[in-house]
């Protein structure tokens, strides 16, 4: 469901509305909504007195006073001379969760000019946008209605009685990430029997013409003529038709950004079949090629002066009479071969044949994201994601865009001492060195491929999703990279 968010030249306290969200700093009562708690009858006033809350970190609460406002909910943002981006995005994430909760409908957001920091208004209205639709955002649309439901979050104002125009321009490219983010979890949370290669294929097709974009769609018989024997030894053992899409936006003249999304729809590991606990989850394994809809969904409604070439290879990895087995050796579209040692590491196989596609566009830089990994969960928990790469000025440029998104990652080294773990006897390459060091033995494979252009790679394996709610996400995928992927490409647009 679509988030309105608007921006309004009003002070807060002043307007009826059901719910009103006030992000403040740590400490005394700010005086700056002196009004809001005149309007509400010292209600704001006395939570302070009584030391029912004071500013701290992700503190919630919720007084229903008389006045203009049904609901007032405060959201503690931290110390004020430590606030940054990343707590005023936080913060409106977990207001606008409390506001869907408590069924608003419709609520107003402000932040206190005390709790800004040094935050530009622009900024501050980028990352307070995205924060509202990351909080609002649910899932229900598998389920029956309940019997009483809750009106779902349909609409945020930003109350901005300074700085509005800033405040406004920076709201607009914060909801279409937000928007983009939206549509990548929606599309991480439909289950393997919806969520197919042709489905993907579908999405991407609404979204070029949603958007004005270029698409082409290859399937099985253009995925052959092309010569991607990668992706195509993945789909061989899935009913599943595979397909390879490609999303064009001609935002400039020059050579592009290539974003490229491992879209493995549903993964079974293949013959080297997983074990049967949490399988379900395998469902996320398409979460990077979602992540590039998701950024391009973004970049349809910011348009950006840059071009931009999405590419998502997509299969379904099943067990079967006609699937690979460990120990085949297949040719790559690069014309690589490749001994395949472990079915379930089909994804890089996948991300080989789109890499080597990306060529003919002459590349300025390539990304590519996936849920390649499980040793990455290990390496860095479920709080970054892994960043490798070819070039280190890209490394870098992709960990600072991730900084200021709020989706960190951490660069892992590619010395070539790793690369010397995917050395094959019978073929070019295998396609995994082992246990150790697994996810850069990973990125060292995917460097094969990536020959004549800068590179990094994110893996989202440990970010993509969450099994448990928390303060400012609902349990289930978190679009994670599509907020990276598009305040990327919005740097290269301002360079």
């Amino acid at each position: 469901m679509t988030l309105d968010i608007t921006v309004a030249p009003a002070a807060p306290g002043t307007r009826a509305t059901a719910c009103l969200v006030l992000a403040v700093p740590e400490g005394s009562f700010p005086g700056s909504l002196a009004a809001v708690d005149t309007a509400s009858a010292g209600a704001v006033l006395r939570l302070y007195a009584a030391k029912d809350f004071s500013g701290k970190k992700d503190e919630v609460a919720v007084v229903y006073p008389p006045g203009p406002a049904a609901r007032i909910v405060l959201v503690g943002l931290g110390k004020g001379s430590a606030v940054t981006r990343t707590e005023l995005r936080r913060a409106a994430a977990i207001g606008a969760k409390r506001a869907r909760s408590l069924g608003a409908g419709v609520a107003e957001f402000h932040l206190a000019v005390e709790g800004r920091g040094t935050v530009s208004a622009r900024i501050a209205g980028q990352v307070l946008a995205e924060g509202l639709g990351q909080g609002a955002w649910q899932f229900t649309e598998m389920k029956r209605p309940p019997e009483d439901p809750k009106a779902p979050l349909t609409g945020v104002v930003i109350l901005a009685s300074t700085d509005t125009a800033e405040m406004a321009a920076g709201a607009a490219v914060g909801a279409a990430v937000a928007e983009g983010q939206a549509l990548t979890r929606r599309i991480q949370m439909l289950p393997g029997n919806v969520c197919t290669p042709t489905f993907l294929a579908e999405q991407a097709r609404e979204l070029a013409a949603r958007h004005k974009l270029k698409v082409t769609i290859l399937d099985r018989a253009a995925i052959v003529k092309e010569g991607m024997g990668a992706l195509l030894a993945v789909a061989q053992g899935s009913a599943e038709e595979p397909r390879f899409i490609v999303l064009e936006y001609d935002g400039a003249p020059g050579k592009p950004v290539v974003l490229v999304g491992k879209g493995v729809t549903f993964d079974t590991g293949g013959i080297s079949i997983k074990p049967a606990a949490n399988m379900e989850d395998m469902k996320f394994d398409m979460s990077g090629a979602a992540a590039v809809l998701g950024a391009f969904e973004a970049l349809g409604r910011i348009r950006p002066k840059v071009r931009v070439i999405g590419l998502i290879p997509s299969a379904e990895n099943m067990p079967s009479g006609t699937a690979v087995k460990p120990g085949d050796v297949i040719t790559s579209h690069l014309g690589k071969t490749v001994e395949v040692v472990n079915t379930d590491a089909e994804g890089r196989l996948l991300l080989a044949d789109a890499l080597s596609y990306a060529r003919r566009y002459e590349p300025a830089v390539v990304l590519d994201a996936a849920t390649l990994t499980g040793a990455i969960v290990i390496a860095l928990g479920h709080t970054a994601l892994g960043i490798m790469g070819n070039d280190d000025a890209v490394v870098e440029e992709v960990r600072q865009a991730g900084e200021r998104a709020g989706e960190r990652g951490w660069p892992l080294p590619m010395w070539d001492e790793y690369r010397e773990l995917n050395k094959s006897d019978i073929a070019d390459v295998r396609n995994t060195g082992g246990r150790p060091a697994g996810s850069i033995t990973a990125g060292w494979f995917l460097r094969e491929f990536a020959e004549s252009f800068p590179w990094a790679h994110l893996d989202i394996a440990g970010t993509a999703y969450t099994d448990r709610e928390d303060p400012t996400t609902a349990k289930g995928p978190t679009g994670m990279g599509v907020r990276l992927f598009t305040e990327f490409v919005l740097g290269r647009a301002r360079a």
